[in-house]
């Protein structure tokens, strides 16, 4: 019997296919019915075409992603996730600390909920 990956591994994996926006296999770590949650204006969307709507055209301007992650906690199926997201664009770096929490069940994310704050992204992100 093969074991489960842990959910701070599916959580890990999904962020590292993140990094060079690899969709495809992204949301192959996220379940059809998941909860995804960014603070207001973003608000919250589900399953993985609800997760690309969002994802695809905000990082359509950056060149490269890394998500650093610093600290993390779990408890059975919740991994919290203390991360600083980091967004070349074609200028310059941007940087924003993320705190992720995701639920993760048979292996894969069905909560995903982000909390970072929201003027120090857009006060750096290019608008057009």
């Amino acid at each position: 019997m093969t074991a489960s990956p842990t959910p701070f591994a599916v959580a890990t994996a999904f962020l590292q296919a993140m990094e060079p926006l690899d969709y495809d296999t992204a949301v192959r770590y996220v379940s059809a019915h998941c909860e995804y949650t960014n603070p207001p204006p973003f608000g919250t969307v589900y399953g993985p075409a609800g997760i690309r709507a969002v994802l695809e055209p905000f990082f359509a301007p950056t060149l490269d992603n890394e998500f650093r992650v610093l600290r993390h906690a779990g408890n059975g199926p919740v991994v919290m996730l203390e991360r600083l997201d980091r967004h070349r664009l074609a200028d310059r770096w941007v940087e924003l600390p993320v705190t992720g929490v995701f639920h993760v069940h048979d292996g894969l994310i069905t909560y995903w909920r982000d909390y970072f704050d929201v003027a120090t992204i857009l006060s750096q992100w290019p608008t057009a």
